[in-house]
């Protein structure tokens, strides 16, 4: 067994330590279990919604994103940052409100704020089909990570399977606690090892970050610069809107929100995050380092460029311990998401079948659940499901189509009634899941157009038709109600 291995297994042992250690002195009733009984504060919340900034997709696709598409993968950087914007008016209205009325979940929000259990119940399902892959993307990537940082000494499946047992267990026994505990370990190692990366990589390969950019303009005229179309400078925008606005939709992100002591925290968060994101520059370093050192990878394989590129420069201890960073990343963004899931269903699918279950059968349903979740997402991650892949990629146009519902609630006279907003979800969600699934491009439905439009992000589509449907059904339904009150 490498020194690599033993790290790798010592990190499992540490979270799952760390998550358990978190129940002492808390009786897991519902809103303990969901949300910390909305007592975190500043760094506890900081931490829980920075898990979404460094997760297995920044750790492999990020880097990968930078090696194999050059200027595109700037959009990672940037859309973080506008989201903490808009968090710092919008989460305190958000956080208040979930508060007064003892809300644990994000359908919770919706059906209460609109008077609606079925959209409460539309907007679950919503984030399940979403949650689920999300959840895939993580146990992949982990598998990914041991594999390489344990230079093939323990399987994926094996892998995999150990990563999801520790998540279980600790998430039935801490709840959202042990994913903030967690969370301390995970982001002191992450810190300390992208920033080490992306300074010494540079400048032991290339003497510097600045020779590193310019032998990579020499050797990839253009690889730095956005395209004149495809992946171009429109494209970037409108991914970086789209994204943003759906940053803070993801269920487990609006749960971690719940967890706050007060409305200042979120006000506190939003003026650090952005800083703490530009950590992500070194990540991005990483993968511009392995352009030139490692040319051959291509596809899939991109997402290998800074293990393997670790691997090749670094004694086994150091791998090691890089790896073990990226477990966690794994493991604290995949317990967030696995107890969203179990709570999704047990409190908002089977609670509105039967309204008349307590707290606490509903928390012990959701407790049930979570092996449940797990097992589904295992299953998924091990064969390999194509399915899988594409249901990812309309994952985020699917929590995206919040945002417009969500928004309107938030200023009482906006005219949004609860089926405008039931109404611009689905329609959101049907478009977007087309679009995703039959590969069309705003260029290819409207070849006409200028290509600044056509260079789009076809998301852009279901939004307008989200907002759309529900500013006129919205007006419709607002004059039937005169009408039948005449």
């Amino acid at each position: 067994m490498t020194i690599a291995l033993v790290l790798l297994g010592l990190t499992a042992v540490l979270a799952l330590l760390l998550g358990i250690g978190a129940r002492s002195g808390h009786a897991m009733g519902l809103e303990e279990w969901t949300v910390g009984n909305r007592g975190f504060g500043f760094v506890l919340v900081f931490l829980l919604l920075a898990g979404e900034i460094y997760t297995t997709f920044t750790f492999l696709g990020a880097s990968g994103f930078a090696y194999g598409q050059g200027a595109p993968a700037y959009y990672i950087l940037a859309y973080g940052t506008i989201a903490y914007v808009l968090g710092y008016f919008m989460l305190p209205k958000v956080w208040t409100y979930a508060k007064q009325h003892h809300l644990v979940s994000q359908p919770d929000f919706f059906a209460h704020k609109y008077d609606s259990p079925a959209l409460g119940i539309i907007v679950a399902l919503v984030d399940i089909v979403a949650l689920i892959p999300y959840l895939v993307l993580q146990l992949t990537g982990l598998g990914i990570i041991v594999v390489a940082a344990g230079y093939g000494g323990v399987s994926n499946t094996v892998a995999v399977l150990i990563g999801a047992a520790v998540v279980t267990v600790y998430v039935i026994i801490s709840g959202v606690r042990g994913s903030a505990w967690t969370a301390v370990a995970k982001d002191i190692m992450i810190l300390s090892v992208v920033l080490f990366l992306g300074i010494y990589l540079p400048i032991h390969l290339y003497g510097g970050v600045g020779a590193m950019f310019t032998e990579i303009a020499k050797a990839r005229p253009g690889f730095l610069t956005f395209a004149p179309k495809g992946q171009s400078v429109w494209w970037f925008v409108s991914t970086v809107l789209l994204t943003a606005l759906g940053f803070f939709m993801w269920p487990h992100s609006l749960a971690s929100c719940y967890t706050a002591r007060e409305a200042k925290v979120f006000r506190k968060n939003a003026m650090v995050l952005p800083i703490y994101q530009l950590i992500l520059l070194f990540v991005y370093f990483v993968g511009f380092a392995a352009v030139l050192k490692l040319p051959t990878l291509k596809g899939a394989a991109s997402n290998l460029a800074l293990f393997k590129l670790v691997v090749a420069t670094l004694p086994p201890w150091a791998v090691g311990v890089i790896g073990a960073a990226g477990v966690l990343t794994a493991l604290v963004p995949g317990s967030m998401i696995t107890m969203t899931a179990a709570t999704l269903t047990a409190r908002n699918l089977y609670g509105a079948y039967n309204k008349n279950a307590t707290d606490d059968q509903i928390v012990f349903l959701a407790k049930c659940l979570v092996p449940v979740v797990m097992a589904i997402a295992v299953f998924f991650t091990l064969t390999g499901n194509s399915t899988i892949v594409t249901l990812l990629l309309v994952g985020y146009s699917f929590v995206t189509q919040m945002f417009p519902a969500l928004v309107a609630s938030l200023f009482p006279n906006s005219g949004a009634t609860r089926q405008g907003a039931m109404a611009g979800i689905v329609v959101g969600v049907g478009v977007a899941a087309w679009l995703t699934f039959s590969h069309a491009s705003v260029g290819s439905l409207m070849p006409f157009l200028p290509q600044a439009i056509k260079d789009l992000n076809v998301g852009i589509i279901a939004l307008i038709a989200n907002i759309v449907v529900l500013a006129v059904v919205s007006a419709a339904t607002r004059r039937s109600a005169m009408v039948a009150a005449e």
